[in-house]
């Protein structure tokens, strides 16, 4: 086996590579995460975690950290306050001093580097479509706010679907809940005072936490309301009836992105750093019971 400090020390490479998730409680980011540790590993990369837990100052401290010469590289996904904020100058500073950097799922355009991505628009706006063509008619979004770079272009996609549709875009049926967290009384609010045939949440533990919502208050779930949610995690399986959910392959995304880190970290030359390009993972609809009865 060869010895990795050595060559470490003639290549002046630690092997190593800084990952920086915003949280781990989303099952998206723990996929994405094994599909970049498989793929580094069986290249003889260690992979190094931060969780920013949605914090630009614990993104930057977990950055400043690693950047000390303890990685070669970074692939990392950008934290709520981050995108809140709109500052990326610890990005920039990554990036002028040569370290290769991959951003995955919530990127900034601002910022010249290699990006992973889905079509969040396109998945938002198809996941629409199926509700239209299965005869719903009263369709709501359950989103966060619009500094989420993966919310507003899914909020895009659903408003596209509908206004292409025979029918009327009702402000009133897009709810938008704070940071992640579940608003208790914002969603009694609204499934409340709203009438509601079909629902898109952004990802799927809003859609969980309305599908129990809604039994409560004697619906049914397909017949009365269905349901499609993002990200086919864990959660969307094994709910009852399970979660029909546009499944974004973060495992994938994450081999897809430590592919693109390392091919920047073994290419020598100064001009291989200039060319980015933006990798588009396909989603896909995977049907289960919140849709199909």
């Amino acid at each position: 086996k060869p010895n990795n400090v050595a060559i470490s020390l003639k290549n002046k490479r630690t092997k190593n590579i800084g990952v920086i998730i915003p949280d781990i409680v989303h099952h998206f980011f723990t996929t994405v995460f094994r599909g970049i540790e498989q793929y580094a590993n069986n290249l003889g990369y260690n992979v190094i975690i931060c969780v920013s837990d949605e914090s630009f100052d614990k993104e930057v401290i977990n950055m400043e950290m690693l950047a000390n010469g303890s990685v070669d590289g970074f692939i990392m996904s950008l934290s709520a306050e981050t995108q809140k904020k709109g500052d990326f100058n610890h990005l920039r500073e990554i990036t002028e001093q040569g370290i290769p950097l991959v951003l995955f799922d919530r990127v900034t355009h601002l910022i010249n580097c290699d990006k992973v991505l889905v079509n969040d628009k396109e998945a938002a706006s198809l996941a629409v479509k199926k509700f239209i063509k299965n005869g719903r008619k009263r369709i709501a979004l359950i989103t966060t706010e619009d500094y989420f770079s993966v919310s507003k272009a899914r909020e895009a996609g659903y408003r596209e679907a509908i206004s292409s549709s025979a029918l009327a875009l009702d402000e009133n049926l897009i709810l938008k809940l704070p940071f992640m967290e579940i608003d208790e009384n914002a969603l009694n609010v609204f499934f409340n005072s709203q009438e509601i045939d079909a629902v898109l949440c952004v990802n799927e533990i809003f859609a969980i936490h309305c599908m129990r919502l809604v039994e409560k208050k004697g619906k049914r779930i397909p017949n009365d309301m269905s349901f499609i949610g993002f990200t086919d995690g864990i959660l969307s399986k094994y709910a009852n009836p399970g979660l029909t959910s546009i499944a974004q392959h973060g495992e994938k995304m994450g081999e897809v992105a430590a592919k693109m880190l390392i091919g920047k970290i073994e290419q020598e030359q100064e001009e291989a750093l200039e060319n980015y390009r933006t990798e588009v993972i396909e989603t896909t609809l995977i049907e289960r019971g919140s849709t199909i009865n």
